[in-house]
């Protein structure tokens, strides 16, 4: 019996990153699903239990920090890990995503260049 590929979620608005991800979680071995409605996410982190989900923080159409603040408090969804990804800039959004209960927060560029190892180890491969 084959074993399924673990699932990642991303609440993604730009196109560079959208395929990015994608093809990191391709070469990682991670099935991925990207989501632009706060509702359809949650529900299928419900659903799916995905071992990861990226959120780029500045999404404004999802709400991300209220979408990670209630991934958090939910016994069921708060063991997914969640990385928010963000300008270098951005400080203040940076330790309001940290106290909503994101696991991980880095730079866009940072998030760019450690994606492949990150996912590598969400997909269970490290």
């Amino acid at each position: 019996m084959q074993k399924q590929p673990k699932k990642l979620l991303a609440a993604v608005d730009e196109l560079f990153f959208t395929v990015k991800i994608a093809d990191a979680a391709k070469r990682a071995g991670l099935d991925v699903e990207f989501f632009k409605n706060d509702k359809a996410l949650l529900d299928k982190a419900r659903l799916e239990k995905p071992s990861l989900i990226i959120f780029d923080l500045n999404f404004s159409a999802i709400q991300p920090l209220k979408i990670i603040a209630k991934l958090k408090s939910s016994a069921e969804l708060k063991t997914i890990s969640l990385i928010g990804y963000l300008s270098h800039a951005q400080g203040e959004l940076k330790q309001k995503a940290h106290e909503s209960g994101c696991d991980m927060v880095l730079a866009r560029s940072a998030l760019s260049q450690n994606l492949a190892q990150i996912l590598k180890r969400h997909s269970g491969a490290l």
